[in-house]
């Protein structure tokens, strides 16, 4: 980091301190309430301002967490991105002694609060923010002072993530490959953006100080090899990794080394830029039958191999404000209508690969309005499901060894699932919908898939 922090401030929902550690003392306290409350007034609403600001000669950076804002100052030049993953961090390790940070909990804990303050910062430069380490020797129960205990082996070795003396009678350690499609598809069935992001996550249960060594089917990797990659070997993008891994090592070779923390953790996270087709692709058509009935005709279908199945699909279908009286049938699962969301959900528990399932919908309209009027606006069609045993980048775990000194044998498991993405994945919206007496009724804006 290039630069020092001159104060750490701990802030309520109106700006003023509730609590602040002063490590340079080059900032005030004062100052810096000074500075936040003139930012609130100014734009009512300090989320909507850039996380950086400088003023006066101080740069400020905060990040808000339930009804308190976690502030940094410094006068020097700091690194911007380091200290938003700090404050970020220092959520984690309150959440973790307090279970949710809010203003009542920092009120409650103020001994806590500043003895983790004085930890996870020296001198303006961040220390250790793993949460299972500082509680070895920083108790939640501590209001009161108590003799300063001997900190772990993990704060004065190199491996900050984990203690030594970690002892199970059982040796095991679970890798969960989960990928979440995002696919966005205009109303002409053209797909615009398509992305694959996924994640190893890891629990570990592994007495003393394993080395554990992943390879996955990486074309990097294999090609470096002279191993042969058609048709199995992926490009792996935008990759970032928990702070076990060796990155001089994957660097040199695309070897990913590590010694684990114990207990669960995101190994690694990676975004593939690909052109994916829809999983579980949705149309849907309306027609007007009279000026008072309205009918829905939905047809799902799976878009991948039939030794795959889907698994907890949901399909949410907008129906107008007005609706009533559903009239609802399906060839498979159960649909039912949800009036204050204004919406169809149609429920599949099981959706084996190549199969197409339909649904038909009634609603009465009661409300009569002008064929010429504005139309209404609606919500996307969203998808929700979970494929077990699939990865749509094809992403394979060649191996996962374990070594330790002591000669334990481990046992790995593996296993891969893919589902929606968290920002529409297999979402299918349609964006607008015009009601006419014309006969099927289609999209005009863009279609969200």
């Amino acid at each position: 980091m290039a630069g020092a922090v001159s104060a750490l401030f701990l802030l309520d929902i109106k700006g003023r301190v509730l609590v602040w550690r002063d490590y340079r003392g080059d900032v005030s306290a004062k100052q810096a309430e000074r500075f936040f409350t003139k930012l609130i007034e100014k734009d009512g609403d300090a989320q909507s301002q850039d996380p950086v600001v400088y003023d006066n000669g101080v740069s400020y950076l905060f990040i808000q967490h339930s009804n308190v804002y976690l502030m940094t100052a410094s006068r020097q030049n700091c690194n911007a991105a380091s200290l938003l993953f700090f404050l970020h961090r220092v959520v984690d390790v309150f959440k973790h002694y307090f279970e949710e940070l809010e203003e009542e909990s920092l009120r409650d804990n103020f001994v806590v609060v500043y003895e983790l303050l004085d930890e996870m910062m020296d001198f303006g430069y961040p220390q250790y923010t793993e949460a299972n380490i500082l509680s070895e020797f920083i108790k939640t129960d501590a209001y009161r002072m108590e003799v300063t205990q001997r900190p772990p082996m993990a704060v004065t070795n190199a491996v900050s993530w984990r203690s030594e003396g970690i002892q199970y009678k059982k040796n095991e350690v679970f890798l969960d490959v989960v990928e979440h499609v995002n696919i966005l598809v205009n109303s002409n069935g053209q797909i615009i953006r398509s992305d694959v992001v996924g994640a190893l996550k890891m629990r570990t249960y592994l007495s003393g100080m394993p080395e554990c060594k992943l390879g996955l089917n990486d074309r990097i990797l294999l090609e470096a090899q002279g191993r042969s990659t058609k048709g199995k070997a992926i490009d792996l993008d935008d990759i970032k990794f928990h702070q076990c891994v060796r990155l001089a090592r994957f660097e040199n070779d695309r070897t990913i080394s590590f010694i684990p923390p114990d207990g669960s953790f995101d190994l690694m996270t990676y975004r593939l830029n690909t052109q994916v087709k829809p999983l579980i692709w949705v149309e849907a058509q309306v027609e007007r039958h009279s000026r008072s009935r309205v009918e829905i005709l939905v047809k799902a279908r799976s878009q991948f191999k039939e030794r795959s199945t889907a698994t907890n699909v949901e399909i949410e279908l907008p129906v107008s404000s007005d609706a009533s009286n559903p009239d609802v049938r399906t060839s498979m699962g159960s649909a039912s209508y949800v009036p204050e969301d204004e919406a169809l959900i149609w429920k599949i528990r099981s959706f084996p690969g190549g199969k197409e399932y339909m649904l038909r919908a009634e609603f009465t309209l009661p409300s009569i309005t002008a064929e010429e009027a504005t139309p209404e606006r609606k919500a996307p069609i969203r998808v929700k499901f979970e494929i077990p045993y699939f990865t749509v980048s094809g992403i394979q775990v060649r191996y996962l060894k374990i070594i330790e000194k002591s000669g334990y044998h481990a046992l790995p498991w593996v296993r891969y699932i893919t589902m929606a993405g968290s920002t529409g994945g297999h979402h299918l919206p349609l964006a607008q919908w015009h009601m006419t007496r014309s006969g099927p009724i289609r999209p005009t804006q863009p279609m969200r898939f």
